[in-house]
């Protein structure tokens, strides 16, 4: 069947065709997320163990190697990364991309639940799914006049914490800085020396009253009642009062053995921006979706958390969304030009407006439908995907072109509209589908490559054949019709132009010297080829953003208060430097790359400077 033929005769369905597309397209476009890089659903498991006061080398012997040990069996494991410091362990379990990953979830949580010669003392170790973007998309610095350093970290964790999580699409918000509430008991070694009791017996008996349990039902009152054990301590002069027996089957108060005091746990991390103690807040988005949408929302939410709370101020430190957005306008702006250059290039050489509106008319009713297959597909605008249009902007439009020449021809020819765009279709018709197919068979594969390229580049391949493809459907379906009814017979005033001479003159001189030109040609090509050496390669072109980190690191062992003073003296250098405009820092965490290579780590003899600087322009 002769597509072009009963588009021509019958242009209504072609026309409805093409709106629906675009509309759904134009609708597609609204609600298709923005972000740096496309999301993986990489079947990565994160187990965290803590163990307080244990030191790492106790932690690798006692926890980490008997956990690594049991994962060593599960199918499909490609490595797995372990990070111990003070008090806990930090463990990254990688698969192979072929592995479902809720069912890499199942397979270490069973695993770690058959790892029973952990030490006593531990808390059971948690395992989640890596679903989280691993670079904090905002962080915000907190700090107040009115409120001290713990009511400030309560509230961050209470009431700013709930906050953010409400708003759609955040995955996770983690505390820098501030401390937590810890109630410390320091016994008195003489007093249950003499007594007789030990630091196990205080130890056994305070975690026997730190859980409820369930009492099972009774009748009270000639009611069926819920009964419940109450044993958690509700106040520090609770647990002061705690009765801790003696061997001689006597009780006596914890306080008469010991200190007990309302204090803080130990600090593992500190931040200050502009070398100004805040708290600071770091928030992560969920996979799928938008960068800039989730961004906006949490702004938003926190203006008006903000405005709820004046007594606590709330600073952006710095975002990761600026430079996606610069990204996102600069590539939608590029499209732009390449589109108006392309239209210009076709006026140049056609030199006539309605041929030149009919072979540019595909750029849009190419370019748009594309955003509702990508939004069907689950894609998003993002680095590669606007990649994949920027590139084929330009191709876009030859088939469209060569319907349109051919139809000129004809009509050159004194047929009527109708019968050159009806036989110049027909005509050419194979010719256009080949070089449509030749480009879908040049980029598609790329969406089928192996490893983490290809799960990005999945998206570039897809995009850049669907819009071919819609190029392909404008070209035998639209363009013809239009043409029938469009067209008309273009009287030129000189047979070939001074582009076209000049073009010709040269192909003379090539077929006049073959020997030469095939010389010629090779020598480039030997010499192209001589530059790959050259080139750098990597995984990801390095940015150049107005924000860069610097990351500190301590010799192993350091402690908390050095990598303090340490960081300190640089965040004063680096804050004094041209163009600097904020510097955010923080102790206890080394936060290292940007997008995909991005990667956070908890020590203390680490520290990270945030820098922002003047943007350029």
């Amino acid at each position: 069947m002769n597509f072009s033929a009963w588009s021509i005769r019958n242009p209504i369905p072609s026309i409805l065709l093409f709106v629906l597309l675009t509309v759904g397209g134009l609708l597609a476009f609204e609600r298709l997320a923005v972000q740096n890089f496309p999301d993986m659903d990489l079947p990565t498991v994160k187990i965290t163990a803590t163990l307080e006061g244990a030191a790492p080398s106790q932690l690798e012997t006692e926890v980490a190697r008997k956990i690594e040990d049991n994962l060593a069996s599960l199918s499909l494991l490609d490595h797995i990364t372990t990070t111990i410091t003070d008090g806990s362990v930090s463990i990254s379990v990688s698969f192979e991309l072929e592995k479902d990953s809720e069912a890499a979830l199942n397979e270490v949580r069973n695993a770690v639940d058959s790892t029973t010669d952990l030490p006593a003392d531990m808390e059971s170790p948690s395992v989640t799914k890596v679903t989280v973007q691993s670079s904090p998309l905002i962080t915000y610095a907190v700090r107040s006049t009115r409120l001290n350093e713990t009511e400030l970290s309560w509230f961050v964790d209470n009431d700013m914490t709930k906050a953010l999580l409400s708003v759609s699409g955040v995955g996770e918000v983690s505390r820098i800085g501030g401390i937590d509430r810890e109630v410390h008991v320091d016994l008195n070694p003489q007093i249950m020396g003499s007594l007789g009791i030990t630091a196990a017996t205080v130890s056994s008996r305070l975690k026997s009253v730190q859980a409820d349990s369930s009492g099972g039902r009774g009748e009270i009152g000639g009611n069926r009642q819920t009964i419940r054990t109450l044993g958690t301590v509700a106040s520090v002069e609770d647990l002061k009062a705690l009765a801790i027996p003696l061997p001689n089957g006597k009780l006596v108060r914890l306080d008469e053995i010991g200190t007990v005091t309302d204090s803080f746990a130990d600090r593992s991390s500190l931040a200050y921006l502009d070398g100004q103690p805040v708290i600071g807040v770091e928030i992560k988005r969920s996979n799928g979706f938008s960068d800039t949408g989730v961004a906006a929302a949490i702004q938003a939410a926190m203006q008006d958390f903000a405005a709820a709370n004046p007594d606590v101020e709330i600073i952006e430190a710095y975002s990761t969304v600026g430079p996606i957005i610069e990204n996102y306008d600069g590539s939608m702006h590029m499209l732009y030009e390449g589109a108006i250059l392309a239209v210009v290039v076709v006026w140049l050489f056609l030199r006539d407006w309605r041929a030149t509106f009919l072979s540019a008319i595909a750029l849009p009713l190419s370019v748009i439908p594309t955003f509702l297959a990508m939004y069907l597909a689950d894609f998003s605008l993002n680095t590669v995907t606007l990649l994949a249009l920027s590139l084929v902007v330009g191709i876009l439009v030859d088939d469209a072109i060569v319907e349109v020449e051919n139809i000129a021809r004809h009509l050159n020819m004194g047929k009527s509209p109708m019968d050159a765009a009806l036989e110049a279709a027909d005509e050419i018709g194979l010719a256009v589908i080949a070089t449509t197919f030749t480009l879908v068979a040049v980029f598609l594969p790329t969406a089928f490559m192996s490893g983490i390229p290809g799960l990005i580049f999945r998206q570039f391949g897809v995009t850049v054949a669907v819009a071919v493809l819609a190029s392909l459907l404008v070209a035998r379906l639209l363009t013809p019709m239009m043409a029938a009814y469009m067209m008309k017979v273009h009287s030129s005033e000189e047979e070939n132009g001074r582009i076209m001479r000049a073009y010709m003159a040269v192909m003379k001189a090539c077929l006049n010297h073959r020997k030469l030109t095939v010389l010629g040609v090779c020598v480039f090509l030997g010499l192209s080829l001589s530059t790959i050496p050259l080139l750098k390669s990597g995984f990801l072109p390095a940015s150049d953003d107005a924000q860069t980190k610097v990351t500190l690191t301590l010799q192993p062992g350091s402690t908390i208060e050095q990598t303090d003073a340490l960081t300190r003296q640089a965040a004063d250098i680096v804050g004094k430097l041209p163009n600097v405009t904020r510097v955010f820092s923080t102790v206890g965490t080394a936060s290292s790359g940007g997008g995909l290579d991005a990667s956070t780590t908890n020590d203390v003899s680490s520290a990270t400077l945030v820098v922002n600087l003047t943007p350029i322009g």
